[in-house]
């Protein structure tokens, strides 16, 4: 049975010799899950003893949730409900559009993972392999409508990047000509006292 005192975090450099026996438990390829440690959600015990784990993959705008495995199976049902919290915040956070999964417990059908289609495995990315048996997925939001909104707020950022550089443009112009006119203003300023200066030094007026 699974403690209330279970949690869920990501796995960290220390986790790892607690990682490879349960990988190596599992025949898991141990030494390429190794190069994705900082893939692996965690579940600890109250003293922080690692009692399993399972990979949240992201590429680009998918994610795969693979690598699932305790040291007791025991505490599988409570804390994937703890390990599909936290995938859901991660979903969210980095604006994800589809989840892909071959691990085979009904917990992930029962949460709205369907059979992936042979179309719908094109998108796949390349790092996973679509020719494998058993993909499942979960659509979160549309490809497409994503891209064109991402593609939109780009040219909204580049349109008021062009609106302040030429803004900021304008304002160096005019900082320029007032600077003219005022040089312009102090030479003309100097002119005339000296023309002043002069005519009264020649007409032998008072300075003062």
């Amino acid at each position: 049975m699974s403690s209330p005192k279970h949690r869920v975090r990501r796995a960290t450099l220390e986790d790892l010799p607690a990682l490879k026996s349960l990988w190596e438990a599992m025949r898991f390829p141990t030494i390429e899950l190794e190069k994705q440690l900082t893939d692996f959600q965690v579940v600890v015990d109250e003293a922080e003893q690692v009692c399993g784990c399972v990979a949240f993959q992201m590429r680009g705008k998918h994610a795969c949730i693979h690598g699932e495995t305790y040291s007791d199976f025991g505490i599988a049902e409570t804390s994937r409900v703890m390990f599909w919290t936290r995938f859901q915040s991660l979903a969210t956070n980095h604006g994800l559009v589809c989840l892909w999964t071959r691990e085979d417990s009904p917990f992930w059908s029962h949460n709205g993972f369907l059979p992936a289609e042979p179309a719908a495995l094109e998108k796949l990315p390349a790092p996973w392999d679509r020719t494998a048996p058993g993909w499942l997925m979960l659509k979160l939001r549309d490809e497409a409508a994503v891209a064109s909104l991402e593609k939109e707020f780009a040219m909204f950022v580049e349109s008021e990047k062009g609106r302040r550089e030429q803004s900021i443009g304008q304002l160096q112009m005019i900082k320029t000509v007032v600077v003219v006119l005022a040089m312009i203003g102090c030479a003309a300023l100097l002119g005339w006292g000296i023309y002043i200066f002069l005519h009264r030094a020649q007409a032998g007026s008072p300075l003062l």
